[in-house]
């Protein structure tokens, strides 16, 4: 059987999605809200949930935690590698921050998971992602109020880009692998993912121009891209949890500088995408506005 955790997240449900549509794949969701019967009970803050929740899996689909104070992420991961081990799960598959986002605050925990989950007695696929396109329309629907009275779209972005991905592609890089792992452990043929580390890179490197260019459709009047000092977006961010605020920074922060570079990427060996990236931008913008 292959487990999903995190299924009442837009990834983790996706992959569910795809596995359940799949002939012979016998799958199980798990999330915090499971109610143990049609999703799996997988409470990442309550660790007496997980061995049940994990108990018969052969393959384990670990989505992460989500975002926390970063204490509180590696009190979750940790539960979830010490209950995997603990139910016996043979094979899993985390899903990681590809290594553009090296330098990103939220990298910190990633890379703590991997590193515990290559100590584990359990063969590991690491799937390295990238950041979503919503997170790039997340950007710029920050910015959609003022650009649909002004005509200007201010972002602490500089004259950098980030490489996004389709969030589905992710998915469907997930639901090839937990399958294979799955079909190579009920064969017992070799098991081709183990030990593997894929970087599923963005192949579209978006940066403020283009959200604008984004906003232009969204709104419906012309909308120019001004950068703005990131010190300026500070004030914005009150609202939110202070980690969040700070995970924010960091992103504008990095893209800015250029950093988010991506030389390589693994995720054209698994799905032939169609899906322009810069639509599901406009799409997700689109929504939003309404």
């Amino acid at each position: 059987m292959i487990v999903v955790t995190g299924v009442s997240g837009a990834l983790g449900g996706a992959i569910l999605g795809g596995l359940r549509a799949m002939s012979g794949v016998e799958v199980s969701g798990a999330s915090r809200s499971g109610d143990g019967t049609a999703t799996r009970q997988a409470d990442f803050d309550r660790p007496e949930t997980l061995a049940r929740a994990f108990a018969g899996a052969g393959v384990l689909v670990f989505v992460s935690a989500g975002y926390a104070e970063d204490d509180v992420v590696l009190a979750r991961h940790g539960a979830v590698v010490r209950a995997a081990a603990e139910a016996g799960v043979r094979h899993v598959i985390y899903a990681s921050l590809a290594g553009s986002g090296e330098r990103l605050t939220i990298a910190l925990a990633h890379r703590w998971t991997e590193a515990r989950l290559a100590e584990a007695p359990f063969h590991v696929t690491v799937l390295r992602n990238a950041l979503y396109a919503e997170v790039a329309a997340g950007m710029a629907l920050a910015g959609a109020g003022q650009a649909a009275a002004t005509g200007v779209f201010a972002a602490p972005l500089g004259e950098g880009r980030m490489r996004v991905v389709a969030r589905e592609d992710l998915a469907a890089v997930a639901v090839r692998v937990a399958a294979e792992a799955w079909h190579d452990l009920d064969t017992g043929a070799p098991r081709r993912h183990a030990g593997r580390t894929y970087e599923l890179e963005g192949r579209v490197a978006v940066g403020g121009h283009d959200l604008a260019e984004v906003l232009t459709g969204a709104v419906g009047r012309p909308v120019a891209y001004r950068p703005m000092p990131l010190g300026e977006i500070r004030p914005m961010l009150a609202g939110m949890e202070p980690y969040q605020a700070g995970h924010t920074v960091s992103m504008y922060s990095n893209v800015a500088a250029g950093l988010p570079a991506a030389p390589h990427s693994d995720l054209p060996a698994f799905v032939d995408s169609r899906r322009p990236v810069l639509d599901v931008i406009a799409a997700a913008v689109r929504a939003g506005v309404r």
